[in-house]
């Protein structure tokens, strides 16, 4: 039986489930928009215009986007933060003169922690971190969908392809670049009070590292993977197949979840109020590499990152981790 939100509620709260609306919506809402002003043909010249810019012109998602430092901070952006709520923890300064690659962990449903952190000044980032550019990275494919694109890079995201990531990374100072590590695959095993991570073969952003000189920051989500329920599927399992099938040719895929409603607290997409910590771990200087890095350079530096990695666990673990059902484990 479901229950239902009561009706009077502290404007507080209202405001902190419009904000996160907001970002749930965008993507159904773009779409929406964008079929509907597909029946109006006297619109059409536009869209066909809009569409070849998109598709045949506009090179920006491949050279770090259009950010827009009024929407990165709008005021939602704070009471999208205080809705579950989401916490940064800072264990060191960075040094704005060099640029530095945050790994963010885990993926969760849809990263809500990366987004909040490195896509808004929800968290109060640059002032956390003077002079250092964040450039939230996500697939070529969500810069295809009419608007949503834009939206998101008005919040500094572009394309995690190779190319964007290092036209970024080497476009000055400060410039830096957050990768969810562990991407669509790690989605699927995204269960609360689990912290599974896709690390092992992730040797993807550690070279990047080490061909453009740039520092590691190993960055752990406590609390990313409870705020959705994940209905779990067997290996074995049709299902199972269907999601695989759609990662490897679309290079996304979609867990089967459930969450709450703006309205009721037991079904929807909405995220859950659970607390989130967002711990930002020390950088891990890295010294440029002339040419390709070796497998030993790949390898001692990975292991460098997930001893890293597993540190910021082991301190913060009995704070923000309490209701854990196991520890973190690296599964692949």
């Amino acid at each position: 039986m479901a229950i239902f939100a009561p009706l009077i509620l502290p404007v507080e709260r209202r405001l902190q489930t419009g904000a996160v609306l907001v970002w749930i919506a965008a993507l159904g809402t773009s779409f929406t928009v964008f079929f509907y002003l597909c029946t109006i043909r006297y619109l059409w010249p536009f869209i066909i215009i809009y569409l070849l810019w998109i598709l045949m012109v506009d090179q920006a998602p491949e050279h770090g986007g259009r950010r827009s430092l009024l929407w990165r901070n709008w005021i939602g952006w704070t009471y999208f933060a205080r809705y579950f709520p989401m916490t940064l923890i800072k264990e060191g300064d960075l040094d704005p003169s060099k640029n530095y690659i945050f790994g963010y962990h885990p993926h969760g449903i849809i990263s809500l922690g990366a987004v909040c952190t490195f896509g808004t000044e929800g968290l109060g980032f640059s002032k956390n971190y003077p002079g250092i550019i964040p450039t939230l990275l996500t697939l070529q494919s969500n810069f295809q969908i009419p608007f949503y694109r834009d939206y998101i890079m008005a919040m500094g995201m572009a394309s995690v392809s190779k190319q964007s990531c290092e036209r970024i990374l080497n476009s000055g100072p400060g410039n830096s670049i957050t990768i969810v590590v562990g991407g669509a695959q790690e989605s699927l095993g995204a269960k609360p009070g689990t912290l599974d991570l896709t690390l092992k073969k992730r040797l993807g952003f550690i070279k990047l590292a080490l061909v453009n000189g740039a520092s590691l920051v190993p960055t752990l989500a406590f609390g990313e993977n409870d705020l959705y329920e994940l209905y779990s599927t067997d290996h074995t399992s049709k299902m199972y197949h269907v999601q695989q099938c759609m990662k490897n040719v679309l290079g996304w895929t979609m867990p089967m979840f459930n969450g709450r409603g703006v309205f009721n607290y037991e079904f929807g997409l909405m995220p859950r109020r659970k607390p989130v910590a967002i711990v930002i771990g020390e950088a891990i200087h890295v010294e440029k590499v002339e040419g390709s890095p070796s497998t030993e350079q790949l390898e001692a530096l990975q292991k460098q990152y997930i001893d890293a990695l597993l540190g910021i666990w082991d301190r913060y673990k009995d704070t923000y981790a309490v209701g854990r059902t196991q520890d973190l484990q690296i599964i692949e």
